[in-house]
């Protein structure tokens, strides 16, 4: 069964693309767009998800070269203008960096300011060796990968269907990892030859340049593989950034969040931030100033969305030291002090020296949700209730109802 990715309605909410558009960029996307644009209905797979000019392309409106999603990575293909598919001959990552490429020197000699997003599919799985290129696989050749620290031999309960990992797929796990790495090292080089190629077409000091995931990978921690979850495997991905004699060297640990990168980011610019975007900028932090942030980045799982399958849902919280968790179905909750105990293995909510804390996450995660009209809800509940042929037509903050 193919599962079609959602697709937002882009009436809600205005997105990076469109302002960044309507500040005066020309705006480029190349990848995997992992939206659902089925309108034209007569796809020979969903999940090519060719998205047609106009507001489903968020702003994108100079260049598009994209597709939905698939997790395979030789000799794929993009849309641009219609459900034509353009070949990308060998090695994707290797082909979409040269599109990319291609685009920067473009954008060299062009009078107005760009904005390009390079979305990678890689390191996504299946991690078999026939998915990644041989001259990467080779540099793990004879590298032992154990299995973590955390790992649980038996899956967590709590998991859904992409959480479980049977026998025989646990066995594979050191070989997963292998090429998972090389997958990411084959990354590596691809970001080396957009770094040089930004520094060769002299764009280095006015380019804010970006790199960041999605989610990360369990492999095994905490009895679990995937994402949708709260432990740090899955929710602490890089986020690096330059910006020669603007940025401030060195680490930060603001807890940066998904809803803010688009504030930060047009805070950077000096871009009009829209009054409906929830994160925060946080600018400030990146140029080295001081600013407010976060307490804590807010964690929501939905449930196994893709399906729409009740019983997995879970709310919770990542502070710079602390990780607490509650799960629907039974109310269970979860306290890790990250600082004592990075693998997350002791789960602290019993310890009496540990309540103030507890009571105080629990404070602050209501108090977020509520900010949210989050109301917890089952996971079949967004089916029912925001969304029309998985397109999602309504959102808590946009309509002022749970």
């Amino acid at each position: 069964m193919v599962i079609n990715e959602l697709r937002l309605n882009p009436a809600h909410h205005t997105g990076l693309g469109q302002v960044l558009t309507a500040g005066g960029y020309a705006t480029y996307f190349i990848g995997k767009w992992h939206l659902y644009a089925n309108q034209l209905g007569h796809h020979d797979d969903p999940r090519n998800s060719f998205t047609p000019r106009g507001p489903d392309r968020l702003g994108f409106d100079d260049f598009w070269a994209s597709y939905g999603f698939h997790h395979t990575y030789w000799d794929q293909y993009y849309h641009t203008e219609s459900l034509e598919k353009t070949t990308i001959p060998g090695y994707e990552p290797d082909g979409q960096t040269d599109l990319a490429i291609a685009k920067l020197t473009e954008a060299a000699h062009a009078d107005k300011p760009f904005a390009l997003f390079l979305s990678y599919g890689t390191p996504h799985d299946p991690w078999d060796e026939e998915n990644v290129r041989a001259d990467a696989l080779s540099q793990f050749a004879g590298v032992d990968f154990p299995l973590p620290p955390n790992y649980r031999a038996q899956d967590d309960p709590y998991g859904d269907q992409w959480a479980s990992l049977s026998g025989k797929q646990r066995a594979q796990l050191p070989e997963w990892m292998r090429v998972y790495y090389a997958m990411t090292a084959n990354l590596d080089w691809n970001l080396g030859r957009l770094l040089d190629a930004v520094e060769g077409l002299g764009l280095v000091e006015n380019t804010v340049f970006v790199f960041t995931s999605d989610h990360g990978e369990m492999f095994g921690a905490q009895g679990r593989r995937a994402k949708n979850t709260f432990y740090d495997e899955a929710i602490r991905v890089p986020f690096l950034l330059r910006w020669p004699g603007y940025s401030h060297p060195g680490v930060n640990d603001v807890c940066l969040n998904s809803p803010d990168l688009m504030p930060t980011l047009l805070g950077l610019l000096g871009l009009p931030i829209p009054a409906e975007v929830e994160g925060m900028d946080l600018s400030q932090h990146i140029l080295g100033e001081p600013g407010p942030e976060p307490e804590a980045a807010l964690l929501q799982g939905m449930g196994a969305t893709a399906i729409f399958e009740d019983g997995h849902e879970w709310r919770g919280l990542r502070t710079k030291r602390y990780t607490y968790a509650r799960y629907r179905i039974d109310g269970s909750e979860l306290l890790f002090d990250n600082q004592a105990d990075p693998w997350q293995k002791e789960n602290l909510v019993a310890h009496p020296q540990y309540l103030s804390v507890l009571n105080h996450l629990r404070g602050l995660l209501q108090k977020r949700m509520t900010e949210l009209n989050d109301g917890f809800e089952i996971c079949s509940w967004y089916e029912s209730n925001w969304t029309e042929d998985r397109v999602i037509l309504r959102t808590a903050t946009a309509t002022g109802t749970k």
